[in-house]
């Protein structure tokens, strides 16, 4: 009997401890002792005796007749774990590609949920810097979180301090790359009767030859945050200091040389004729996208999920097509792919300053209960018979096309459960990819999964490991909004100026964003790193 699998005609039932125990990805659910947590809490196991509401971050990416706050999923969640312990669960949703602008809204409002979130540290840290989070007693967390706390606690007491304080605490990763991929369109590369690049110059060799047949150019998204545009144009040279440095998610480096010759190399390809002339209008992801699926650019970024419409939208316009995986070593002038290497935590979270007592224990209470195997495999992969089947090893099985009513979201649902785990995973690495086969490949298209895969294990050499400074860079937090103004006019235009202006306005512009406050960055950072306030790995 297996147990942990929402079937149809029932919410949940149990599941088998060998099926599931690994599928949460935050080990055996151990019961940990709350009576050894330090301090003195009271117990609502059996629920509050007054009803606490809790208010619940969730991405909205947009997605097509899919209501991030109320949908088959934060119903299921509401009767669950809502119902059982008296407490209300809202959904609040945040714009993927607006969410700092979202959640700073929020914060002045006084209206922010109870977890504030964000994937990359320094803008949590800036979000910490405004005041918006309190501080965290790990007792407490152990206490009414004993699970999650059992699998995350080291990793919220190596990674979660601020200035002596603690303030953040994570999901759980078991990093993956392969499910990040750049299509490539094979039937333009086979119509110019070219090999896949696998360097910068072979990609700028079939983008001239795209050009030449009449087929289409490269078009990217609008760089506005995330910076790690940069990583294809590291080298063996660069020194930790400077990585420290220079290296952040938060605020793109302009004056580094790995960005003057991203900057330099994408102004050569603009003049030349080989990328979108209008890159800078792809603002959101579906810019870019859309693109592609009309054919006007052979690439395109994401995340695969079994549930994309990228291919099927490609193919309603042009049935012919066909796509592989660009090797990401195609964007390296030396052929050497390096990359973000993700930290040992996925999403950084901190709790609302102005979150009570009653309702941070809901919380903690929530993540305890998300991260039993059986409710975050149901988070994952729906009802069995519905969404999925089991396969003999007890890997579940997309059912093609489902369009059912407790259909999953674009991309499994993992904006509901990434509080408690970054990726699904069995806890073995070749029953995981198994079954990611199964979960990122769209049907028939396996074949993406198994490249990308392989692009993965040939370049895992070149991660790079962005150092976490324990105090806060308090000039970040200051200047970072107008460095990042700055940096998307800059860029536009070093990318888009004639090759004969670059070398001075790329001076100009760089002593413009040292003044803006980039300079002031670079000096404390280089005293927390004099003073040893970071954590390096």
């Amino acid at each position: 009997m297996r147990k942990g699998r929402m079937k149809k005609g029932t919410s949940v039932v149990l599941t088998a401890a060998m099926a599931l125990t690994a599928l949460s990805g935050l080990g055996a659910p151990v019961k940990a002792e709350a009576a050894d947590a330090g301090g003195s809490y009271t117990d609502y196991s059996e629920g509050f005796p007054e009803t606490v509401t809790i208010q619940i971050p969730v991405y909205d990416r947009a997605f097509e007749g899919w209501n991030v706050t109320d949908n088959y999923y934060t119903k299921w969640i509401q009767q669950e774990f809502g119902d059982k312990y008296n407490v209300k669960v809202e959904y609040v949703a945040i714009g993927r590609t607006t969410e700092v602008q979202d959640y700073m809204q929020l914060i002045a409002a006084g209206n922010a949920p109870d977890i504030i979130f964000h994937y990359d540290m320094p803008q949590a840290v800036n979000y910490y810097s405004q005041g918006a989070m309190q501080a965290l007693d790990l007792d407490e967390i152990a206490y009414y979180a004993p699970d999650y706390f059992a699998s995350m606690g080291d990793t919220i007491q190596k990674y979660g301090q601020m200035d002596g304080e603690n303030v953040f605490f994570f999901a759980e990763r078991d990093a993956i790359y392969y499910n990040w991929v750049t299509l490539i369109r094979q039937d333009w590369l086979d119509a110019v009767n070219m090999e896949m690049p696998t360097n910068r110059e072979e990609l700028n060799n079939v983008l001239a030859a795209w050009k030449d047949a009449g087929l289409g150019q490269w078009s990217e998204q609008l760089i506005q945050k995330s910076f790690t545009y940069e990583y294809p144009f590291f080298d063996e040279g660069i020194t930790d200091e400077e990585y420290a440095l220079y290296l952040d998610l938060n605020v793109a480096p302009l004056t580094w040389k790995p960005t003057e010759d991203f900057l330099r190399a994408w102004n050569k390809e603009y003049n030349e004729g080989l990328i979108d002339p209008e890159f800078y209008l792809n603002v959101e992801e579906p810019d870019a996208k859309a693109d592609f699926v009309s054919g006007k650019s052979g690439v395109f970024s994401f995340y695969i999920n079994n549930s994309t419409d990228v291919i099927t939208s490609l193919l309603a316009n042009d049935p012919d097509a066909k796509v592989s995986v660009m090797n990401p070593a195609a964007k390296s002038p030396t052929g050497k792919s390096y990359y973000y290497e993700y930290p040992p935590y996925g999403m950084i979270m901190g709790i609302n300053n102005t979150t009570t007592d009653e309702e941070r224990a809901a919380v903690w209470m929530f993540l305890n209960w998300m991260a039993q195997p059986e409710n975050l495999f149901c988070l994952q992969n729906g009802v069995e018979g519905e969404n999925y089947t089991l396969d003999e090893s007890g890997i579940a099985v997309p059912v093609a096309d489902f369009a059912g009513e407790s259909k999953l979201s674009q991309n499994n649902n993992k904006d509901y459960w990434c509080l408690v785990a970054e990726v699904a995973t069995y806890g073995d690495e070749e029953k995981n990819y198994q079954a990611n086969l199964r979960t990122l490949a769209p049907a028939g298209y396996e074949d993406l999964i198994q490249q990308s895969y392989d692009y993965d294990q040939a370049n895992r050499e070149y991660g790079v490991v962005t150092p976490i400074f324990t105090k806060t860079v308090e000039s970040s937090t200051e200047y970072a909004s107008d460095l990042n103004a700055m940096w998307q006019e800059f860029y536009v235009d070093l990318v888009t100026c004639s090759t004969d202006e670059f070398d001075q306005k790329y001076a100009d512009y760089c002593q413009e964003y040292l003044d803006g406050g980039y300079q002031a960055i670079l000096d404390e950072k280089q005293a927390l790193l004099d003073e040893g306030s970071y954590i390096a790995e």
